[in-house]
């Protein structure tokens, strides 16, 4: 017989489905769903996007896939959705949010691995930069817009148990 988590003192989230929607009059918070004018930089990014890429772990194989990037609650964050056509390749679900005060902006991580990360991110002149600094696994994306803004290219850098940086991740995003 298995323990009871809520009795263990342990908080289990909701399988799929059952998370309730609350109407908007019934909303707490429902004054704080406004634009985050820190995340700004980021309106780039904003849209449905192919990708193509590469990885150094499956060399000579072009990587097809789909990203978003969508404003969530009411401009408060935003969020990224991801998902890449091959199966060493996890779904994944990012917030990016940001701390006025300290004037910097946060990415956090969720994939189908249960794999959950911390990255700091920059943002620039239509481009953007994120990094996790762990010594096991530390990682760096960059993401610059073209001229038009209907593509991006996402240039990315691994370092595995603190050795030299190498190829990670880099992809090509075609706005549609």
């Amino acid at each position: 017989m298995s323990a009871d988590p809520m009795a263990l003192g342990r908080v289990v989230p909701p399988a799929i489905g059952e998370c309730e929607t609350m109407s908007s009059a019934k909303q707490i918070g429902i004054n704080a769903l406004k634009a985050n004018a820190a995340l700004a930089p980021l309106a780039f990014l904003l849209g449905e996007w192919r990708t193509m890429g590469t990885h150094p772990g499956v060399p000579g194989q072009t990587l097809e896939g789909r990203t978003s990037f969508a404003w969530h609650e009411g401009g408060a964050f935003l969020i990224m959705r991801s998902e890449v056509d091959h199966p060493e390749f996890p779904d994944g679900v990012a917030i990016f949010s940001a701390d006025r005060d300290a004037g910097s902006l946060a990415m956090n991580w969720f994939d189908e691995r249960g794999v959950s990360r911390l990255y700091q991110v920059t943002a620039g002149d239509r481009s953007m930069r994120w990094h996790r600094d762990d010594p096991r696994l530390a990682q760096r994306a960059t993401i610059v817009a073209g001229g038009d803004g209907d593509r991006l290219v996402s240039k990315g850098q691994m370092s595995l148990d603190g050795a030299d940086w190498s190829v990670d991740l880099s992809q090509i995003f075609t706005r549609g």
